[in-house]
């Protein structure tokens, strides 16, 4: 019996997510970094399993193999072994611009430093996704609102990046990862660059995005007050799923 299932069954908690529907699972995962002659492996066979609407935290030291992991499993980046399937679809099977299209479709990406194209207003960048996949003008910018009511900037919606607090910015990001309906959404050190305090307001609207709409969310982490606000943390050391537990969760 692999390790998770062993904590799935020790754990009722962890079980009962673990019996709903998968939306990422992987196995045996490897990867490793070619530098010149020095070869150095990322990840070394690592086994993991997120359900719809999990909200998840993958923690662990520097060059544990967090980031690389979010990349393999998104697609960003290609596994060199193992097996990746995203809700059931595998992504060895698909051709890089099966991927690319796949990713615009169905997942979502926030990351630490924004990428907000500066001479766009926050409603034009995060339109733009759409309108790149085809979607009408129209449809888009209707869209694109709604998605910043979603994360309660729409009253910025003509500002741009420079016009915006950090706070404001990681909001538009936000807004842009759920522009296009995503399956699940990944967030790679989301509060890295803010302040306590908006840090924790960030992280509101992640967790009330989870559970009114059961978005599921992976996040990669070196916060624990990050960790803490998710249903479970995966801890990662030296390309390999150290621990995984359920968090126990509190008011905020």
């Amino acid at each position: 019996m692999s390790s998770n299932n062993r904590q799935a069954t020790d754990n009722p908690t962890l079980g009962k997510s673990l019996n709903n529907e998968l939306v990422v699972q992987a196995t045996g995962v490897h990867k490793v970094y070619h530098t010149g002659q020095v070869s150095v492996p990322a990840l070394r066979g690592v086994d993991l399993s997120v359900c719809r609407g999990e909200m998840v935290a993958i923690m662990g030291p520097s060059g544990s193999g967090k980031t690389t992991l979010l990349n393999c499993l998104s697609g960003l980046d290609i596994a060199d072994q193992g097996q990746i399937a995203i809700e059931g679809v595998s992504l060895s099977e698909m051709s890089d611009k099966e991927r690319t299209a796949y990713r615009a479709r169905r997942m979502g990406f926030v990351f630490q430093f924004y990428n907000l194209l500066p001479v766009l207003s926050a409603v034009e960048n995060v339109e733009l996704p759409l309108l790149v996949s085809g979607v009408p003008l129209g449809e888009a910018r209707e869209r694109a609102l709604d998605s910043l009511a979603q994360v309660g900037l729409v009253q910025r919606a003509n500002h741009r990046p420079a016009e915006l607090s950090g706070g404001e910015r990681q909001r538009t990001t936000i807004a842009r990862a759920l522009v296009n309906r995503p399956a699940l959404v990944w967030a790679d050190e989301p509060t890295g660059d803010l302040d306590s305090e908006t840090a924790n307001e960030i992280m509101d609207v992640l967790v009330e995005l989870n559970q009114e709409q059961r978005l599921t969310f992976i996040l990669v982490t070196h916060d624990r007050a990050v960790g803490a606000r998710c249903e479970r943390i995966i801890r990662m050391r030296d390309g390999l799923v150290e621990e995984e537990q359920p968090v126990k969760l509190q008011e905020h």
